[in-house]
């Protein structure tokens, strides 16, 4: 893997000086390019210790505009990021569109350094870059560019450059005991990185190795490596998928949803008896959850006017107000847009022992996004595994994902339009679009039955509740979530 980068190629000092002022405006101008475009650059600063990282970072943010590009270095994870999903603080790194991240370390730094430690073996190692490679396809595959450089140097280069700042006061805190044991430890870091680039090189996402045994060598072909990057991917200027709403209606369709019995009714006494004690039950688990450090994630779908509002609220009566919060989602910010859709939803993951409700989800890509076609064929396609993978991560981490589908029938979902329409104090709750939407009932049940059948997954399975009845679906919903926490404590 390495072979090419041991020759130690050098570049001399005027040589290096010509270049410079060509590479800077070089850079400026792809930046002021990139500002326009629709994609963000994510720049991987991976290598061996003693490469220069740092130096060639700072080099970059020397002759680019740094006010439009973020640096992150990735250490241990804080207490913060502990409390989350392992990938949640690189989603929160994340640059919009538009502009340029450079990552001092990433989601590979933690493999690389257990593997070469001895801490996992090979097939861990190739299970934590199979999800390496989910979540840059997924970077990818919604326009993100990725720029993935490793700083290679020879055994006797690193030795030659530790030496060298232990010679000078003013550098020598820069090399530590940790580098002179990776120095030790030099063939199994080597190995390490040739597997890892084998393995995550794709042609959407490669890797460029530099010979950084040189430092103006270095600078020079990592400029170039980002520069040339950028100029392509502006050059291509991928035109958008097609984006348009389905069509013709599909009349009539045969769902999933045609197995839920709408027609039973409960009693009211029943209810007011069943009501205060699931609500109890819940009380209890919650505070078991929060003494235990587990997370929980419910995501709450289902038509206009299926009830999903009065289900938060009795579920919400029941938990203490510093514990969880309620997250509606409705169209995207501007904000929002500038990032993977998916982004704004990992903002909101619960710490642990925390409860977070999504009124309306991370479904929307393969619901509405799909039915008004604000999502191309290929993208509220590939969007299931995308979600899959999520929830998967979510589950992964220990995080109680419980799913529930309110599913109203059109007669029920027209007289509740009415009666929010009669009351002024409902009247907040009907738009014109809710009847744009009812008028696509049977396109939203076609996408609600493929979300179903993709998604409902043995870690994170779907709960269908009847909601004709709201008493009943309410109950139903506290059912299913305690069941759930009881599950997990």
């Amino acid at each position: 893997m390495f072979e090419t980068a041991e020759i130690g190629r050098a570049l001399a000092k005027e040589d290096f000086e010509r270049r410079v002022p060509e590479l800077r405006t070089g850079l400026l101008a792809v930046h002021h390019d990139l500002g326009s475009a629709d994609f963000p650059v994510v720049v991987l600063v991976h290598g061996l210790e003693g490469a220069g990282k740092g130096d060639c970072v700072n080099r970059l943010l020397e002759w680019c505009d740094a006010r439009y590009v973020q640096t992150v270095a990735f250490g241990p994870p804080t207490e913060e990021e502990r409390q989350r999903p392992e990938y949640w603080r690189y989603w929160m790194a994340l640059p919009p569109r538009g502009r340029i991240a450079l990552f001092v370390g990433s989601w590979y730094s933690p493999l690389l350094r257990a593997h070469a430690t001895g801490k996992i073996d090979d097939p861990a190692l190739a299970a934590g870059l199979s999800r390496v490679r989910a979540f840059e396809r997924t970077l990818v595959n919604d326009g993100a560019l990725l720029v993935k450089l490793w700083f290679h140097v020879s055994r006797a280069a690193q030795r030659a450059r530790f030496e060298k700042l232990l010679e000078e006061r003013e550098t020598r805190w820069r090399v530590t005991k940790e580098d002179w044991k990776q120095h030790k430890r030099y063939d199994d870091h080597v190995r390490t990185a040739g597997l890892t680039l084998r393995e995550t090189g794709t042609g959407a996402a490669p890797w460029t190795v530099v010979e950084a045994s040189d430092a103006r060598y270095r600078d020079v072909t990592v400029t170039e490596a980002v520069i040339g990057a950028i100029r392509q991917r502006l050059a291509a200027s991928r035109p958008a998928a097609a984006r348009c709403a389905p069509d013709p209606d599909v009349p009539n369709p045969t769902t999933i949803f045609d197995r839920l019995d709408l027609t039973s009714r409960l009693p009211r006494e029943e209810y007011e008896r069943e009501l205060p004690l699931l609500q109890g039950r819940l009380n209890k688990l919650s505070r078991r959850v929060a003494k235990a450090g587990v997370g929980v994630t419910v995501v709450l779908e289902g038509p206009d006017a299926a009830g999903k509002g009065g289900a938060i609220r009795r579920v919400t009566h029941a938990l203490d107000a510093r514990q969880y919060r309620v997250i509606p989602i409705a169209a995207p910010t501007a904000e929002e847009r500038g990032y993977h859709y998916l982004w704004r939803f990992w903002r909101h993951l619960p710490r642990l022992g925390r409860i977070t409700i999504y009124d309306r989800s991370w479904y929307g890509r393969v619901l509405v996004e799909r039915v008004e076609g604000f999502a191309s064929e290929p993208e509220w396609q590939r969007a299931f595994e995308e979600i899959n993978d999520f929830e998967r991560q979510l589950v992964d981490r220990g995080i109680v994902l419980v799913k529930l589908w309110l599913q109203v029938s059109a007669e029920e979902q027209l007289r509740r339009f009415q009666e929010r329409e009669q009351k002024p104090w409902k009247q907040y709750k009907i738009t014109p679009e809710d009847y744009r939407n009812r008028a696509k009932t049977n396109l939203y049940e076609v996408a609600a039955n493929d979300m179903v059948a993709t998604t409902s997954t043995e870690y994170a399975p779907w709960t269908l509740v009847a909601a004709d009845d709201k008493r009943a679906a309410r109950l139903k919903v506290l059912r299913t979530l305690c069941d759930a926490l009881a599950a997990a404590v």
